[in-house]
């Protein structure tokens, strides 16, 4: 599903996020991206959906290979992996179901597919009642709950998220974290990067630790492993 081969990332300022990495990760894996602030987790994260180029190194991700990923062909492989971030990134003047639905509209769905679509999805994650609400009048955990929504909304075989529970209190992040269990349980393949200790020692999943741009603990059910 999700293949990284020797990949190196240097940034314009001479900053190396990334040494030399090389992971695999297969079908319906649950994997956490564990490792200090600067240590190379959200380059890791943002080459898997090709917001960042590897300097070297070749990453594949769902038969998409990224490295060579001409701009033109870059919603294809968008369209089939949804990313959820720590910001939720909604669109504040559209309503949760239509920022669910933006992601159907921009690739040309039928409306009628839209309509439906976005209706289970939205039930799925717990607001089937919360469709014509504005992102402002939701809490935290709703505004969340919306950004996994849209990111599922196309049927992803991968989720990458990007510290999702960031900004959440601990009862909202356990919700996000539920959710995320039984979206994983449906086959859904989910990387995700995070500070989470307590997440990541209860719900015990794969636990990939990257330090000074190399992984260096690779653990079935890890632990998190860090004090902050």
């Amino acid at each position: 599903m999700i293949e990284m081969q020797d990949v190196w990332k240097e940034y314009a300022n001479g900053t190396h996020a990334l040494n030399g990495i090389s992971v695999h990760i297969t079908k319906g894996e649950f994997v956490y991206v564990v490792g200090p602030s600067g240590a190379g987790k959200s380059t890791f994260i943002k080459l898997m959906y090709r917001e960042e180029r590897p300097t070297r190194g070749h990453i594949f991700v769902n038969g998409f290979n990224i490295e060579r990923l001409k701009n033109r062909k870059i919603p294809y492989l968008r369209r089939s992996i949804g990313v959820v971030f720590q910001d939720f990134k909604l669109l504040p003047r559209l309503t949760a179901g239509e920022n669910v639905a933006y992601a159907l509209e921009v690739i040309s769905t039928p409306h009628r597919h839209i309509r439906k679509r976005v209706k289970e999805v939205m039930e799925l994650v717990g607001l089937g009642d919360k469709l014509d609400v504005l992102p402002n009048q939701l809490s935290g955990g709703e505004q969340q709950r919306v950004a996994v929504a849209r990111a599922l909304v196309n049927n992803p075989s991968v989720i990458i998220a990007d510290e999702p529970t960031g900004n959440l209190d601990p009862e909202n992040s356990w919700g996000i974290m539920k959710l995320f269990q039984r979206i994983n349980d449906r086959g859904t393949t989910i990387v995700m990067a995070t500070h989470n200790k307590d997440i990541v020692n209860t719900i015990r999943k794969r636990v990939i630790a990257i330090e000074n741009g190399k992984i260096v603990r690779d653990e079935s059910k890890g632990m998190y492993g860090y004090d902050n």
